[in-house]
């Protein structure tokens, strides 16, 4: 199953070299006639794999005459870049969901390597020092590790 998952993934990334564009318009019934499986589980690969974290925007509209539009975020001008890493951060985050975000910003050319591992260390050491030094709450540390992933992701949004 996981094979055409990404045979449906790399074919609607394909889309987007193909056509030159941010967005492009499907429909979820032609998209699963061709890959001879469900709707739903075109449904899974837009969930999964064209998230809002990993750059994509979906809008879907359901019915007859419905389609699925894939927008790609641009982030040409650093206040869009810095206003996708509030929305993908949010207010609290857990140290695997600080991890996700990190792998998905490196792997889309946004962050290099070494500021990945960087902020990880940063992150981890703050975490440490707020449950053991300071006794801090789990909800506080993941209040705190939000806003601290937030500063440096925009420090380098802005560099």
């Amino acid at each position: 199953m996981s094979s055409l998952t990404r045979v449906v993934e790399d074919y609607i990334n394909s889309l987007f070299s193909d056509i030159d564009e941010s967005a492009v318009l499907l429909r979820r019934k032609e998209l699963a006639e061709l890959f001879g499986c469900v709707p739903s589980h075109i449904n899974y690969v837009l969930r999964s794999r064209f998230t809002p974290e990993r750059g994509y925007i979906v809008e879907s509209q359901r019915g007859g005459h419905g389609f699925i539009r894939i927008v790609r975020i641009c982030y040409d001008i650093p206040e869009e870049r810095i206003n996708h890493i509030e929305e993908i951060v949010g207010d609290t985050i857990t140290e695997q969901g600080a991890r996700r975000i990190l792998a998905s910003l490196q792997e889309r050319g946004m962050i290099d390597l070494k500021e990945r591992l960087l902020i990880e260390v940063a992150m981890r050491h703050a975490d440490e020092l707020g449950s053991d030094e300071f006794d801090i709450s789990p909800y506080r540390r993941s209040v705190l590790a939000a806003e601290l992933l937030k500063r440096m992701l925009r420090s380098l949004a802005l560099a």
